[in-house]
């Protein structure tokens, strides 16, 4: 028999879905309820129930409970041994393409798009790619634009980049003011950031690489094949997937599309 909590739980996600669109439905119980009672402290509601009469007459509040529901994680050239795995490995057949196109989903704040770029730039790839920069939170893409990182952060991230094959200086890349790193904005001259779920939205144009990286652990296995089903439509024949360190493609029904260029740090190519 459920808990009166796992029914409440079930009756805010589909109340968030028909009020707001946002589509939690498919996510993980477990990651969902675990944020969601979590929610409770920070608005002092008792219940979950008090929590939906809250964020259902109030859209400001809603956004609040978004940022916990879609708690953004992440660092530049997370895994550095993945991002030099796509140098020494993607790249060389990336630069058999007249143009490129390169979709991020679940770009949370932008960590993984200035990797991304200042990898591209690096090997001389940047000027002629596009790349789509998509999450559902607008309050993180909005973090993403700007590309303002706490400069505290910084100093891992160097770390990072030097392991993932870095050839220049990190602080080329940003300019340090009080205790902020503001990015070089060409990085992102031919990014466009976009509202995008996963969940309820179709898929982009044809693509040469996709990279959805920790994304998908909060999903169940429903709408991990849909995610599964947009990147292989969106890929054009034989372009790269890449996915996070503690996801996979197997015994998913896509499994059998694509193989393992680098099976170790999860980059994927279309079969």
């Amino acid at each position: 028999m459920e808990r009166d909590s796992d029914i409440e739980l079930r009756l805010l996600i589909d109340a968030i879905y028909f009020k707001y669109s946002y589509d939690f439905r498919d996510y993980s119980g477990a990651s969902i309820k675990r944020r969601v009672l979590h929610a409770l402290t920070q608005f002092e509601c008792k219940t979950i129930s008090a929590l939906q009469e809250r964020v259902l007459h109030d859209p400001g509040a809603f956004m609040q409970l978004l940022q916990l529901l879609t708690i953004p994680v992440s660092e530049m050239f997370r895994d550095p041994t993945h991002f030099l795995a796509i140098r020494e490995e993607v790249v060389p057949l990336l630069r058999t393409y007249p143009s490129i196109k390169i979709w991020i989903a679940g770009c949370s704040t932008g960590e993984e798009v200035y990797s991304m770029a200042i990898l591209l730039r690096e090997e001389g790839l940047l000027d002629r790619t596009l790349i789509y920069a998509t999450d559902i939170n607008p309050r993180s893409l909005e973090k993403a634009k700007q590309g303002i990182f706490s400069l505290e952060n910084v100093r891992s991230y160097t770390q990072n980049y030097q392991r993932a094959g870095g050839r220049c200086s990190f602080a080329d890349y940003y300019t340090a003011a009080y205790d902020y790193a503001m990015f070089d904005k060409t990085l992102c001259q031919n990014v466009t950031f976009a509202d995008h779920s996963l969940a309820t939205d179709s898929v982009f144009s044809e693509t040469q690489l996709i990279s959805c990286r920790n994304v998908l652990i909060y999903f169940n296995k429903k709408l991990q094949d849909r995610a599964f089903g947009l990147f292989h439509e969106s890929l054009c024949h034989r372009g790269f997937l890449v996915l996070g360190s503690k996801e996979t493609l197997d015994f998913s029904t896509y499994g059998n599309a694509f193989e393992p260029l680098v099976k170790p740090e999860r980059i994927y190519r279309k079969l």
